[in-house]
């Protein structure tokens, strides 16, 4: 069955009665994306581990930590506009399969000069950036292709159940990379080399991963195409600028983005998990990835809450409230010593912002129309996506300011988490929009 995808329906219920979250898997097309993306997303958060270790392995710097998370956000900022252009002009699934065969060849990349021993950070930086320049075309066209393989009235359990895919890919990979790391690590085939050939590995297993995404992507029969508009289609930059209009003049939308980015930019501290780990709480390569999957721990039981329960009406308090956790939890991360602890903080953050996340990406996805789908997406990828990771170089920077390491560290991820409970307040005080915004139901 198709999704029309018309924002006017947004609002209407099948037979007077929502659809339960999960009825989205009855569409096949959906369910098969869907089951492929979790393969997938699991191999690329096993790379997001290993390039991190790989990169702390070679320099034992907060700062070049930091800089992993900056060679993602530049292309993002750069790309992401055009992908959502392109995601709206162009056949979504086309697009997708293009950027997936990209990121695809990417990892294959890291894998052959891990083996061959050619790693340095400058190659690392590089191709962490080329592989964010094709998720900056594959994120909006895969946004905008939801709304497309499910009906409308099962738009938001789809999206509850994308958050829940992820974030049980966010679990999985994380700690299967460690746990595969610190094995590998101790094999004399791989001693002597800082690591390199173990981190290979983990490449090549996220390498093979998006062959499966490669392949749901041929057998969808839906129409992936965008909408017809009829009358001439507009310039690429004329429709460009028509995507910012919208989203800049939609206030809802820029209050919702912008508290996102401040919480994540300023509590955005995960690239100092291999120093937390190793320096902190002592428990190297095995402990880092679970600390690693931590957050995506809270982050599943949340998505799974709302994948079979609607959120309550008033979801601009429960919005507020959540990033005002996401800040709790975050200050008790800087401030532990104890592994269980920092377990338990780290999986609170991912439990608050899955919440926060589930309400804004229906907020946007329902009070937009199909045929600038591809481009809000692209404009909010920037806040989304930037926000963490210019927030990585900010706590790479503000810790690599002190002597000591561990103090450093232990200062950039409280004040972090300290400066988000403050925005939260203020932007709670200056806009009744969003905390009186109910959602549909």
């Amino acid at each position: 069955m198709r999704a029309s995808g018309r924002s006017s329906r947004a609002g209407r219920r099948e037979g007077g009665v929502l659809s339960r979250p999960y009825h989205a898997l009855r569409h096949p097309d959906f369910r098969r994306l869907w089951l492929a993306q979790l393969v997938s997303q699991t191999g690329s958060q096993m790379q997001v581990v290993a390039i991190n270790w790989h990169v702390y392995l070679l320099t034992k710097s907060p700062l070049a930590l930091g800089f992993v998370g900056l060679t993602r956000v530049l292309p993002i900022v750069v790309f992401s506009l055009w992908g959502g252009v392109l995601a709206d002009r162009a056949d979504r699934r086309r697009v997708m399969f293009a950027a997936q065969s990209a990121m695809t060849a990417v990892s294959v990349a890291l894998a052959v000069v891990a083996f061959l021993r050619r790693d340095s950070v400058a190659v690392i930086y590089v191709l962490n950036a080329v592989q964010a320049c094709a998720t900056s075309f594959d994120n909006p066209a895969r946004q905008a292709l939801v709304p497309r393989l499910v009906p409308i009235q099962d738009l938001p359990g789809a999206l509850a159940l994308n958050l829940t895919m992820f974030q049980a890919a966010t679990i999985a990979g994380p700690a299967f990379a460690g746990a595969l790391l610190a094995s590998l690590g101790s094999l004399s085939w791989f001693a002597g080399d800082t690591g390199a050939s173990a981190v290979g590995v983990v490449y090549a297993l996220n390498a093979a991963s998006f062959l499966f995404v490669l392949g749901a992507l041929l057998r969808i029969r839906t129409s992936t195409a965008p909408e017809h508009v009829d009358g001439p289609r507009e310039a690429p930059l004329a429709a460009l600028l028509s995507g910012l209009r919208f989203v800049f003049t939609t206030p809802l939308m820029v209050w919702t983005m912008g508290l996102d980015f401040v919480a994540t930019f300023f509590s955005g501290a995960m690239s100092l998990l291999p120093i937390v780990a190793d320096q902190v709480l002592h428990v190297g390569p095995a402990g880092y990835g679970w600390l690693a999957s931590a957050p995506a721990t809270g982050a599943l039981l949340g998505s799974l809450y709302t994948s079979v329960r609607p959120l309550p009406r008033r979801q601009g308090l429960t919005l507020l409230w959540a990033v005002a956790a996401y800040g709790t939890a975050t200050i008790v991360y800087g401030l532990s010593r104890s592994f269980l602890l920092t377990f338990m903080a780290l999986a609170c953050t991912g439990l608050a912002d899955v919440v926060s996340t589930v309400i804004r990406q229906t907020v946007r996805q329902l009070i937009t129309p199909d045929v600038l789908r591809g481009r809000m997406t692209s404009v909010n990828m920037i806040f989304f996506m930037g926000g963490p990771q210019l927030g990585e170089l900010e706590a790479g920077f503000v810790a690599s300011r002190f002597a000591s390491v561990v103090l450093g560290v232990t200062v950039s991820i409280v004040a972090g988490g300290a400066v988000t409970l403050v925005a939260v307040a203020a932007i709670a005080a200056a806009t009744p929009l969003v905390r009186r915004y109910e959602g549909p139901g």
